[in-house]
């Protein structure tokens, strides 16, 4: 009898010990397999590849982002679930020093296989250098691969560039160097059993900011159709986009929405390129819109389960701050110290500076970029960048300085703002932080032009009337003052214009007694950044001929190569826009301890530019230009054209009425 007991008691326990298995392999199987699926992401990084300054709501600043701390907190959501994604957007470069090794070294792409990133795709601003520049990455990236037997790079997904349509010499490199480093409009990516196909987009407005791509993109939307198609074809659990086109609050020009809605068969986009930070994710469907911001200040986090009907529903969602709270991974910290001792030898030794040294002592607060966007008025921040080209080419053009008569920068090449304290080399750069130059030097130059007087008036006049359209082209001038009008017909804007004397360097602001009348037929001396010189170039053809701006030489001649007219120094090489900021910066007061201090007067407005906001008939009406002569002309003439007609018209009844009163 006691044996029977004993065995039944060791059948029960072995019943019970399977059922315990049982429930603990369900449960691995609800974090680890198809019944539940993690997603890190970020898209947008923008070479911020180091913790950096932030301001907060207080004025005070915080150090947050770096890759260090996403690593560690990548390292933490893996422990908890080894089989989470880890997808990027694009966008992972160009914004600070560690571009300038963009070619050399790949620093970016190598530090996401670094940290665990499995997939990207394009950004606009990997084409900044241009298609030899993004050559030469990949394979520097390749060689990183090579030389480092436990980095995985990440794959690196682009799937709407037709290679039939795109066949130039320039064409053909980039589809080379894509060829050889493994690149493929879609992959599948398996973790536990879940099968994810993810492919890559740009989109048609990262495209357009792109023109040094001189690639044309395929469509988003059909390309996606085709893509799911054959991903279909595969039996893949999911399907994630990674797009480079992104969300906007006007619904016809948010991109991914639209994705979302012409292809509901994606599960998950991982929308980057307009830096939204979407606390909450915008569902369309069934498919999933997610975007963590930029610079990586969060970490994107998304959990989905199965629905039932073969499709995924979002569990939890969250952007993880990349804050003080966050530790830094030591090996990621030793690696990019690497990477910034490179920097210092390879790039800024040319400059004489190094990327941690302190240029100037900051306690004005400067609007943010998204402020300087945001509005549509002088900012502080931009009257210190024009000021600072024309202090350079003072300093590069010696006893052979010419007179610049304007200076101006655009909003669209400022790309960081100063908060307060200490103001480094690394800061500055990351402020003017765009572009190369005809020298392959990382650095968009300063270039020098001339316009006539009436051509000063009419870029006046870009910045009152195209700022409100594209707020990218507001422009800051230095040499030059202007009142504009908002409610003003647009094109004619602008009341008032008038140079000013130079303020270069001067602690006390602008003054009424410092303006100067403009000539309309002399030529005046503007400097710029290439590119944005390059726009006001472009002005005319956009306009369709209605504003007219025609750089020429000191000889008046139309420019049409603008790098012959970049401005080097007495040793041959190219004024940089940074540099022409870090110089300025140094050369103010010094403090006690002999560090440069920024001058209060960029605190406030100097009336540079003076918005009269009157809704006055004689402000709306008083010195109209050219435009609005025509325009009120051909108004006068419909005018009277309708008083004639009427005229007519009445006639002709009074006329028929009198012909029948004499019947």
């Amino acid at each position: 009898m006691r044996r029977r007991i004993k065995s039944a008691m060791l059948m029960i326990i072995m019943v019970c010990t399977l059922c315990v298995n049982s429930v603990v392999a369900e449960a691995e199987s609800a974090t680890n397999s198809g019944d539940r699926v993690t997603i890190l992401f970020t898209h947008d990084i923008h070479s911020r590849l180091d913790e950096y300054k932030a301001s907060q709501a207080d004025g005070e600043t915080e150090m947050i982002g770096g890759l260090a701390r996403i690593k560690t907190e990548i390292d933490r959501v893996k422990e908890e679930d080894p089989a989470a994604f880890v997808f990027d957007a694009g966008d992972f470069s160009m914004g600070t020093l560690y571009q300038t090794i963009y070619e050399t070294d790949a620093a970016e792409l190598t530090m996401l296989g670094k940290i665990g990133v499995e997939a990207t795709t394009f950004g606009n601003h990997e084409f900044d250098y241009r298609a030899v520049g993004l050559s030469n990455m990949f394979h520097s990236a390749l060689r990183n691969a090579e030389e480092d037997a436990e980095l995985t790079l990440p794959q690196f997904l682009i799937a709407n560039i037709d290679w039939k349509k795109n066949k130039s010499d320039d064409n053909k490199l980039i589809q080379t160097a894509l060829e050889d480093y493994g690149s493929k409009e879609y992959t599948v990516i398996e973790h536990d059993g879940v099968q994810i196909g993810v492919f890559g987009v740009l989109g048609e407005d990262a495209a357009a900011c792109a023109p040094e791509s001189g690639l044309e993109f395929d469509d988003i939307v059909e390309t996606s159709k085709r893509v799911v198609k054959e991903l279909q074809k595969k039996d893949v659990d999911m399907i994630v986009c990674l797009s480079h086109s992104g969300t906007n609050e006007d619904e016809d020009k948010s991109e991914d929405e639209i994705l979302a809605e012409k292809v509901p068969e994606i599960d998950v986009i991982i929308s980057g390129h307009t830096h939204t930070t979407l606390e909450q994710p915008i569902i369309h469907g069934n498919t999933v819109i997610a975007s963590a911001g930029c610079y990586g200040a969060n970490l994107g986090e998304m959990s989905l389960v199965p629905d039932g009907d073969g499709r995924w529903t979002l569990e939890e969602y969250k952007l993880k701050a990349m804050d003080g709270t966050v530790e830094k991974d030591a090996d990621i910290e030793a690696e990019l110290a690497q990477y910034r001792s490179v920097i210092d030898e390879e790039y800024l030794s040319r400059f004489g500076y190094t990327m941690n040294q302190v240029l100037a002592e900051n306690d004005v607060a400067f609007d943010s970029v998204d402020d300087m966007y945001a509005e549509h008025r002088e900012a502080g921040l931009g009257n210190l960048i024009s000021d600072s080209y024309i202090y350079a080419v003072k300093q590069a053009e010696g006893e052979d300085y010419e007179p610049v008569d304007l200076a101006v920068v655009a909003t669209g090449v400022i790309r960081d703002s100063f908060p307060k304290g200490e103001i480094t080399v690394s800061d500055a750069f990351n402020v003017s932080a765009l572009g190369i130059g005809a020298d392959r030097i990382t650095g968009y130059p300063l270039v020098s032009v001339y316009l006539t007087g009436a051509e000063l008036k009419t870029v006046a006049e870009v910045d009152a009337s195209v700022s409100s359209l594209m707020s990218a082209a507001q422009l800051y001038p230095s040499g030059m003052a202007w009142t504009f009008n908002p409610h003003r017909m647009i094109l004619n804007k602008v009341t008032d214009v008038y140079m000013t004397t130079d303020q270069v360097g001067e602690e006390e602001p602008l003054t009424q007694e410092k303006l100067e009348n403009i000539q309309d037929d002399k030529l005046y001396r503007v400097v710029s950044g290439l590119y944005s010189a390059q726009m006001l170039g472009a002005v005319e053809g956009q306009s369709k001929g209605i504003l007219k701006i025609t750089p020429k030489n000191a000889d008046g001649e139309p420019i049409t190569d603008f790098e012959k007219y970049i401005i080097h120094d007495q040793n041959g090489a190219e004024v940089k826009e940074w540099y022409a900021l870090a110089s300025y910066l140094e050369s103010f007061s010094e403090n006690a301890k002999g560090v440069s201090v920024v001058p209060e007067r960029y605190e406030k407005a100097e009336n540079r530019k003076v918005i009269n906001d009157s809704r006055n008939p004689i402000e709306l009406l008083k010195h109209p230009n050219k435009i609005a002569l025509v325009i009120y002309a051909v108004i006068l003439v419909l005018i009277l054209l309708i008083v004639l007609v009427v005229r007519i018209c009445y006639t002709k009844i009074r006329a028929r009425k009198n012909k029948k009163e004499n019947k």
